[in-house]
């Protein structure tokens, strides 16, 4: 699954001379959390919300509004913004993104194209509903849950099962537990799924959850 099929495209972006006042309208506006910062067609820096909620005016400020209007209307974002943006090229894949996110602790990357141009920008929400689609859960379905070891044709002895069966695999993940052991989850077009989980625990492959989503 690849980025430039999952991000925003043509994003929204400021300059480094966007006021913070009107980076924060257009925030709230559209409802962003962020903003690339773009100079001459190459990507500065980024602004978040928290960015402008660290300099925005606390209660116990002794300003007047009409200064702390005046203030923010002349603070620039190139004041405020993160330099080193951590990035991501349009050609790559979505586990790339979330592996990235997950190093470097941000919630959202700006896509760049080959030329350094910014195209596109991928958030955790965007691989939140990545995993959510990959793993089927808005077509419901069934859920199986297999206790597996790391050996050679554990899938396809279990999946040998399901198609004897006639039943339909949706999608399969495999993750392995802290104390080593692995676990497969496939969602599946199984109703009655008795004889199904007979014929893999007989195979050796015994289901510990299963459950009918949706």
């Amino acid at each position: 699954m690849f980025i430039a099929n999952r991000m925003t495209a043509n994003p929204i972006t400021i300059s480094p001379l966007t006021t913070v006042a009107d980076a924060s309208e257009l925030m709230r506006k559209n409802k962003f959390r962020r903003l690339p910062v773009v100079d001459k067609g190459k990507i500065v820096g980024i602004v978040t919300d928290r960015d402008l909620m660290e300099v925005s005016p606390s209660p116990a400020t002794t300003l007047s509004i009409f200064e702390l209007n005046y203030l923010l209307a002349k603070m620039q974002v190139k004041d405020i913004m993160t330099k080193e943006v951590v990035t991501i090229a349009s050609d790559a894949t979505v586990e790339e993104a979330a592996l990235v996110m997950y190093n470097t602790r941000v919630g959202g990357l700006p896509v760049l194209d080959s030329d350094g141009k910014v195209v596109g920008i991928i958030t955790e929400t965007d691989i939140f509903k990545c995993f959510v689609d990959i793993m089927g859960l808005p077509s419901g379905k069934t859920r199986i849950t297999i206790d597996v070891t790391d050996k050679i044709g554990v899938i396809h002895e279990i999946t040998e099962v399901f198609a004897e069966m006639g039943v339909n695999i949706s999608s399969m993940a495999t993750y392995t537990l802290p104390g080593g052991q692995g676990e497969l989850v496939i969602r599946a077009d199984a109703d009655h799924i008795e004889n199904l989980l007979q014929k893999l625990s007989d195979k050796g492959y015994p289901v510990n959850h299963a459950v009918k989503i949706g």
